[in-house]
């Protein structure tokens, strides 16, 4: 099967809210010992549920990482645990930012930094000769999201869209924002739904809406996509389906083309799926990407099951391990590192829960040609994890390069930002 064979596809679905019901009654009956199979019902409803199948894994009551949102004292962030090529070097370019993620950078310097778990919004910018930070916004549901453009910062919170205008000029004083929320008309469910933010070269907004559960059928017109708009929120188009979660994607320096993130699913074995790494062909607007049916480099799914699951299913630039949760990422452009880096791929990965052994919790780099092939994962920023004690020390989840050619990355758990230079 071609790589970039044909895509776009519809399949059934079931509405979440009946889904989540049936699942409930069903689930909540078979939760005991069984004395026989599950039946088609019962697999359906946990299916619902989210896919939930710990007989697969090798610890069965593995749980979330508990979210880590006090910020870590200078003095005890773990730099000297941080392992970079030779050449490389890494400082603590920003701190005290609790649960900081997916960042921005305005035209005068300023970073703009989402979050999760603690639904805050900062800016990161100098004043008095100090690198200082301060709450944009406060109290959403998960706003991840944000993009710089034109001297407006937009903030994405699940469905709900701000725009903050002249912002960079207004840091002591921030101005009430434009809500967009009725323009975008994003969906409201929260599973997988905190928003990733892009400014496209054809001068479109690029958000993700991702799927409502672990694994389950979905509405493709609704879910498991990543969209563009038109900057006042009209002219949505679907421009990939079939993608789980995608948290980062960015656009190839020579094409112009999408490549983006996505997330496997949970709870199907310790080492399956990989997360990928994804190219959008040009001439391929609205491809299927596989989710729920077909994952990593065309796997089946074995709880959501159709004929020929993989058929028409645009397969991965490159897999990048299992539950390692591959997050922001952005093509190298710049001058200040080593030729080789030019036009790589580089990934910031949160790291696992959803596995015994932990994997992830590092900065990876991806090089491929510009149609996406001879792809090779190499590590580039690690010592975030002690494998000796199963233990992490920080969590890479979003990376942006600086006009002179370094390299920031933020660590959500010890929220902080680092800078990684290179000199020969």
């Amino acid at each position: 099967m071609s790589r970039l064979a044909i895509a776009a596809r519809a399949r059934g679905w079931v509405p979440a809210a009946v889904a989540g019901v049936i699942g409930l009654m069903v689930f909540g009956a078979s939760a005991q010992t069984p004395t026989k199979p599950p039946t088609e019902k019962e697999i359906a409803a946990r299916k619902a549920m989210g896919g939930y199948f710990p007989e697969r894994m090798k610890n069965p009551n593995l749980t979330a990482n508990p979210p880590h949102i006090v910020a870590t004292p200078l003095d005890q962030i773990p730099l000297n645990r941080i392992q970079v090529p030779p050449g490389f070097q890494v400082e603590v370019w920003a701190h005290g930012i609790p649960g900081g993620r997916m960042m921005a950078r305005a035209p005068g310097g300023t970073i703009f930094m989402g979050t999760r778990v603690i639904g805050r919004v900062y800016a990161v910018y100098e004043k008095d000769g100090k690198r200082v930070s301060k709450v944009v916004a406060d109290k959403l549901v998960q706003p991840n999201g944000v993009l710089v453009h034109n001297g407006s910062l937009y903030v994405a919170s699940i469905n709900r869209v701000f725009r903050y205008d002249n912002i960079e000029a207004n840091l002591e004083n921030i101005p009430a924002p434009v809500e967009m929320t009725a323009a975008f008309n994003l969906p409201p469910e929260v599973h997988h739904n905190w928003k990733f933010l892009a400014f496209g070269p054809d001068n479109k907004i690029y958000f993700q809406v991702g799927a409502p559960c672990n694994v389950c059928e979905i509405n493709p017109g609704v879910h498991g996509q990543i969209r563009r708009y038109n900057l006042d929120g009209t002219g949505m188009e679907i421009v990939a389906r079939g993608v789980r979660n995608s948290v980062g994607f960015d656009f190839h320096p020579k094409t112009g083309e999408l490549w983006f993130t996505d997330n496997g699913r949970d709870w199907a074995g310790e080492d399956g799926f990989e997360d990928e790494l994804n190219r959008l062909p040009a001439n391929m607007i609205g491809a299927h990407f596989g989710f729920p049916y077909c994952h990593a480099n065309g796997q089946p799914d074995p709880d959501v099951r159709v004929p020929n699951p993989c058929a028409n299913t645009i397969l991965p630039v490159a897999t990048l391990g299992a539950h390692t949760a591959a997050l922001g990422m952005r093509f190298y452009s710049g001058k200040m590192f080593p030729a080789e880096y030019q036009d790589s791929v580089i990934i910031a990965r949160r790291g696992s829960w959803n596995r015994t052994e932990r994997s992830g919790y590092d900065v990876v780099r991806v090089t491929a040609s510009p149609d996406g092939r001879n792809a090779r994962v190499v590590p580039f920023m690690t010592g975030f994890l002690d494998r000796a004690t199963n233990t992490y020390h920080g969590r890479p989840v979003d990376v942006l390069q600086l006009p002179d050619g370094s390299m920031l990355v933020a660590d959500e758990h010890n929220g902080a930002i680092y800078r990684v230079s290179y000199s020969r």
